[in-house]
C-alpha cells in the first residue's frame, strides 16, 4: 500500500508530498497522522533545515478533509467527531504554524477546506497559476475545523474572511495573494522550483535566527504589542550565546560571507 505522504530529502530540504491523488489528496486520518510523525522526524534531524509541502498529481494540493471518513465520526456524535476530526486537524495546523523550521507550501492545484487551512498555517506559500482556493465547509452545513475561522481573519481581515467563510465561494491565486495567503504566484511548472529557490534564500542564514523569528512572529501575533516585544527580546537573548551570532557579526565586520553552524 502506498504511503499517503511521501518524503524526499534533498540536501537540507525535506519535500513532503500529500499522496492521495485519486482522492484529490484529501486529508484522511492516516494521512494526518503520518504527516505529524514525519514532522517529528524532521524536527529531530539537524541536517534538514526547511520543509516544502505539496500535493501529488496535477489537480490538487489538497481538497480538504476526507468527507466519507469524517462523516462516520460525525454519525457517532460530537465527542467522537471532535476527538477524531477536529482535534486531529487542529493539532496538524498548529504543529505547522509553530514548527521552528520554515515550512513552504507549494500549492499546485485545488486547496479547499483543510488544504486552504494548511496554506494559512504554514510560514510561506508559493501558488501555481492553476491553484484554486475555497472555504467550502458551509456547503456541508458546518464551520471550518482546522483553524480556518481563526487564521483567515488574522491574515485577511474580518470582513474579507467572513465573505469567503459564509459564501463558500472559490477564489483565485491572485485573490489569495491579495489576502495574504500566498507569497508568490508562478507558472504551474515552476511551483516546486520556486519553492526550492525560496528555501535556498532562507538557508543562507542561521537556522537559529530563522527559528527565533518564526517563534517570535507566531506567538507574538496572539499577544499585545508589549508582550510581543518581550517575546522578541527573549528570542534575541536565546541567540546571544551562540556561535552563529558571533559568526554573523564577525563576517559583517570582515566583509565576508558568514558560514553558519546552527549552534
Amino acid at each position: 500500500m502506498t504511503d499517503p505522504v511521501l518524503i524526499d530529502v534533498r540536501g537540507n530540504v525535506a519535500l513532503l508530498t500529500l499522496n492521495r491523488p485519486d482522492k484529490l489528496n484529501a486529508l484522511s486520518y492516516g494521512l494526518n497522522d503520518l504527516l505529524m510523525r514525519l514532522l517529528d522526524r524532521i524536527e529531530e534531524d539537524d541536517a534538514v533545515r526547511a520543509v516544502i509541502l505539496t500535493g501529488a498529481g496535477e489537480r490538487a494540493f489538497s481538497a480538504g478533509g476526507d468527507i466519507r471518513e469524517f462523516s462516520e465520526s460525525v454519525r457517532m456524535g460530537p465527542d467522537i467527531a471532535v476527538r477524531d476530526f477536529v482535534r486531529r486537524g487542529q493539532a496538524m495546523t498548529a504543529r505547522m504554524e509553530a514548527f521552528r523550521k520554515p515550512i513552504i507550501a507549494a500549492v499546485n492545484g485545488i486547496a479547499y477546506g483543510g488544504g486552504c487551512e494548511i496554506t494559512e498555517a504554514v510560514h510561506l506559500a508559493i501558488a501555481s497559476e492553476r491553484a484554486v482556493f475555497a472555504k467550502p465547509e458551509i456547503n456541508l452545513g458546518m464551520p471550518p475545523t482546522f483553524g480556518g475561522t481563526q487564521r483567515l481573519p488574522r491574515l485577511a481581515g474580518r470582513k474579507r474572511a467572513l465573505e469567503l467563510l459564509l459564501t463558500g465561494d472559490s477564489f483565485s491565486p491572485q485573490r489569495a495573494y491579495e489576502l495574504g495567503l500566498v507569497n508568490k504566484i508562478v507558472p504551474h511548472d515552476d511551483h516546486l522550483p520556486a519553492a526550492f529557490e525560496m528555501a535556498d534564500r532562507i538557508l543562507r542564514h542561521s537556522p537559529l535566527a530563522a527559528a527565533s523569528i518564526i517563534t517570535a512572529v507566531t506567538r507574538g501575533l496572539n499577544m499585545t504589542i508589549a508582550e510581543g516585544l518581550q517575546m522578541e527580546s527573549e528570542q534575541f537573548a536565546r541567540v546571544v550565546p551562540t556561535r552563529d551570532i558571533r559568526e554573523g557579526l564577525n563576517a559583517w565586520i570582515e566583509r565576508r560571507t558568514p558560514v553558519y553552524a546552527g549552534c
